[in-house]
This record gives C-alpha cells, structure tokens and sequence, in this order.
C-alpha cells in the first residue's frame, strides 16, 4: 500500500499509522485525509491486526487543518466545502468506530482537528515536555465543528466548551485532568508505554469483545434510558453467545488464561 502523507506498517499484531507531512506540522489536507481513512480500512479488514497506533514525525503530532489549502478552496461553493467536510467528518468517524482499540502517541502539538485526532482515540499517551493540546480556531474566525462532537463525548460539554471557547492551548498535564488524555510519561518513555499497552490488550483481551463494547459506546450517546437498556441486555445476550466468551468462560473455570 503506497502512501504521500501517512507511513503505514504492521508489526506484532499492530498497525502503525504515522502521519509524515513535518514540513507542514502534519496539517490535515484532503490528501492526508483520504490516505488515513484509506488506512482505517485497511486495518479493518486485516485480521491479523488487533491494535492501532496512531503517531506523526517532525516536531508536531498536528497542526490541525491545513491553511493554506483552505485558502486554495476558498473560491469553492457551499457545497463543495460540505463534501469537503464530510470528509473529515467521515475519518474521525472510521477512527472512532473501528473495531480495535486506537492508542494516540502524542509527543508533540496536537491543535484543532490534530486535537481531534486524539479525541476520537481510545488510549492517548502523552510526552510531559512537549505534548500540548488545544482547538484555537475561534482566534482565527473559524470553528471546530466537526471535532466538537467528538470532543463533547469525551470530556463532557461544560470543559468542552470551555476549551474550543477561549480557544486556549494547554500542556499534557492538564489533558490529562480533562480526560482528554489517558497518560503522560517522559518523551524518552513513550515507545515502550505503548508497546506495553499494545501487548496487553493483544495478548489478554478478546479482540471481539474489545470491538463490542465499542460499538456499544459508539451507539449508545442519544439513546433514551429505555432503549439504551434494551440495546444493553441485547448485546449482553448477544455477547454470550459468542466463541470468544465460551472459550473465555471455560478457561476460567478451568483456572486457566484464554489465549487471545
């Protein structure tokens, strides 16, 4: 598979996406956004692949949208710029509801739709020095709209609006007090927490399950108490009808660990 602005490997069971535009801070363009998406799925469908990393070289996890190709689009129609972000739209999404846990490695700035990124991952590792996070489109007229309901399902809407409204950039620390962060560790650490982390959830966890309960989170925002119960017992009954739990269940019982 051959990519411009994404490096694309598997390795132990992982696939490692790395975003590779540093000349331009890995701002998102519509290039880098078809060639991620293409790669989520990819690892979909690679049955081999049970975790994703997510990570980007050069100084920058992301910049977020890239400028200077809005600017070459500005003369664009309504309906363009709406294809255009649906596109968008359309990654965070994939991101989001894949079926395999997303770890974000994050050692730089992740801002506006970069911070999006992380949002739609399931783990984020970050470097205490040099990780920030932040969505400062209101400083430049523009609005985080698409990643704000990714966002808003993460760390709630009162931090949620409080970030994308002053508009401010904030260190890896303070992520990680919002929730927007799983982990901060030293930057020379990183690697080896995310392998650590990559090889428990491949080798202890169902992959299956794994994908279920993210289905489940993916699903359940808006759903009313009652539906969201009957959705609940049905993917609970569905669940245990499962290889996965019944080889799980019986190496239990057996005193044994189920081999994932």
């Amino acid at each position: 598979m051959q990519f411009s602005h994404i490096l694309y490997e598997t390795s132990n069971r992982a696939a490692i996406i790395t975003l590779n535009r540093p000349q331009k801070r890995n701002a998102l363009d519509d290039t880098l956004v078809k060639e991620l998406t293409a790669a989520c799925t990819a690892v979909a469908r690679d049955q081999s692949v049970k975790v994703i990393l997510l990570r980007a070289n050069g100084p920058a996890f992301s910049s977020g949208a890239d400028l200077q190709y809005l600017q070459r689009i500005s003369s664009s129609t309504l309906e363009e710029h709406r294809i255009d972000s649906l596109q968008l739209a359309n990654l965070y999404r994939a991101l989001y509801e894949i079926r395999k846990p997303v770890i974000g490695i994050v050692h730089g700035p992740a801002l506006a739709g970069g911070c999006g990124l992380v949002s739609v991952c399931d783990f984020v590792i970050a470097s205490k020095e040099h990780a920030s996070f932040g969505y400062p489109e209101v400083r430049i007229g523009f609005i985080p709209a698409v990643v704000l309901i990714f966002l808003t399902r993460r760390i709630g809407e009162g931090r949620a609006r409080e970030l994308v409204l002053r508009g401010n950039v904030i260190n890896a620390e303070e992520a990680h007090e919002l929730g927007l962060v799983s982990m901060v560790v030293p930057e020379r650490d990183l690697a080896a927490v995310a392998q650590g982390l990559v090889d428990e959830l491949s080798t202890q966890n169902s992959l299956h399950a794994m994908g279920l309960c993210k289905e489940m989170l993916s699903k359940i925002h808006g759903m009313n108490f009652s539906d969201a119960l009957d959705f609940a017992a049905n993917m609970n009954a569905a669940a245990r009808m499962t290889d996965d739990f019944k080889r799980g269940l019986t190496a239990f019982l057996n005193k044994q660990k189920p081999q994932w």
